[in-house]
């Protein structure tokens, strides 16, 4: 069992790809077979396994997810009463109230068991930057 947190920087609302971190950490640990489990902790944010060949898969699901959930200065959510935080905070928690925080990944010979185009992602909900923080379990 082999556990890390790993630290992702954000540069405001969008998908952050870290597949590449997660390849490197599990090499670091001479991995072989099992799971791996990320969990996110942060109540703002989401992880997600997606398709990493076309940037306009990530750009389209930022502004379907935008659509979906406006933000608190947009008349149709006029009935949020968490706003001190900024227009973006309430939506976002409702953001990563639809989307995972968790996931667990099947690893084999040290390598996530993804999809050809697969890859994963940290998906940023606030509007301004963050360090967000994804702990990493193998067993």
């Amino acid at each position: 069992m082999t556990q890390r947190l790993l630290d992702i920087e954000t540069r405001g609302a969008g998908l952050y790809e870290f597949t590449a971190r997660l390849d490197a950490w599990l090499r670091e640990t001479g991995a072989g077979d099992g799971l791996l489990t990320l969990l996110l902790r942060h109540t703002s944010a989401s992880l997600l396994i997606q398709e990493n060949a076309d940037p306009e898969v990530q750009t389209d699901l930022h502004a379907f997810f935008g659509r979906l959930v406006p933000p608190a200065s947009d008349p149709a959510m006029r009935y949020l009463r968490h706003t001190h935080e900024g227009p973006d905070d309430m939506p976002a928690h409702i953001k990563a109230a639809l989307l995972p925080v968790s996931l667990g990944i099947p690893v084999s010979g040290g390598r996530m068991m993804l999809g050809t185009w697969q890859g994963v992602y940290l998906f940023e909900h606030r509007a301004r930057p963050h360090r967000r923080q994804v702990a990493l379990h193998f067993s």
